[in-house]
């Protein structure tokens, strides 16, 4: 007899929505779908995200939380949909904003170098 399945329910990457094609200090994408936005605006954790930039160009990213400068959007290199190359990069977040049913990520500092993704 099959046994229900145990363990997590929630999705295991969340789409982010950012208004442009790059990042930049100030940028804001809005992560969408997370279980508890509420939750994760005050209290973030590591997540894994898809990053949709507003040339529609997607990449996957992660929000890290366990580094010594704070939490970073840790984003590997890509090109946008008019061919200009971005290196990857450890984004320094802000903050964290609870907008409706999403979370804001507000990018701050400047980019720092990526490393070990």
């Amino acid at each position: 007899m099959p046994q229900p399945a145990t363990g997590p329910t929630e999705p295991d990457t969340f789409l982010a929505l950012c208004g442009h094609t790059h990042l930049f200090p100030g940028a804001r994408c809005r992560v969408q779908g997370l279980p508890d936005p509420e939750a994760f605006a005050a209290r973030p954790r590591p997540v894994d995200v898809l990053l949709r930039f507003s040339d529609s160009v997607t990449v996957d990213a992660e929000v890290r939380t366990d580094g010594p400068d704070g939490a970073v959007l840790a984003v590997p290199a890509y090109t946008t949909g008019a061919g200009t190359p971005i290196d990857g990069r450890a984004w320094l977040i802000r903050e964290f904003t609870r907008t409706g049913d999403e979370v804001e990520l507000t990018i701050g500092g400047g980019p720092r170098p990526r490393g070990g993704c």
